[in-house]
């Protein structure tokens, strides 16, 4: 991994982890978290798929080690930052990383995490439950993403 790679994945997990208890909320039973939302998309467009996957296991991971943070961290926060890095991958625009942040974590990590907290957590939950907050968080997210990729792009910061 190149240095300039290697420093920003270990800015942008500081900055997940650390801006965990500032901003989080609780929705039906999940904390909602918007700005891991925006480091994946910002992580899919800089850095790609498997590292931004690696932040958000980064993010996940300390967080729940701190208490600040339940397992749902994982398949919400990891898909949705794969999908941010393909769909980018893909299609070679920001608003991509944002439309797969919000498809990945909003529909699919959403699905995945109903048997995490059904089985896991022993929430009694249904099999859509999470879909409605995740996106609604990974949707404020994705365009906080978009904007600071574009005062980034702005500042010639590429």
């Amino acid at each position: 991994m190149r240095p300039r790679d290697l420093s920003l994945v270990g800015l942008l997990a500081a900055i997940g982890t650390l801006s965990a208890h500032l901003i989080a909320l609780p929705v039906a039973g999940a904390r909602v978290f918007p700005v891991q939302h925006a480091i994946n998309v910002i992580a899919g467009v800089l850095l790609g798929p498997g590292k931004g996957v690696m932040i958000a296991f980064a993010v996940g991971l300390l967080r729940n080690m701190l208490g600040t943070r339940t397992l749902l961290a994982f398949p919400g926060g990891m898909v949705g930052a794969f999908f941010a890095g393909q769909t980018y991958r893909l299609l070679k625009r920001p608003w991509a990383a944002a439309l797969g942040e919000v498809l990945g974590t909003g529909v699919f990590g959403a699905i995945l995490a109903y048997p995490v907290a059904r089985m896991v957590l022993g929430q009694p939950v249904m099999a859509l439950t999470y879909v409605i907050p995740f996106s609604l968080s990974s949707g404020t997210g994705a365009v906080v993403g978009l904007l600071l990729l574009m005062a980034l792009r702005g500042a010639r910061v590429d």
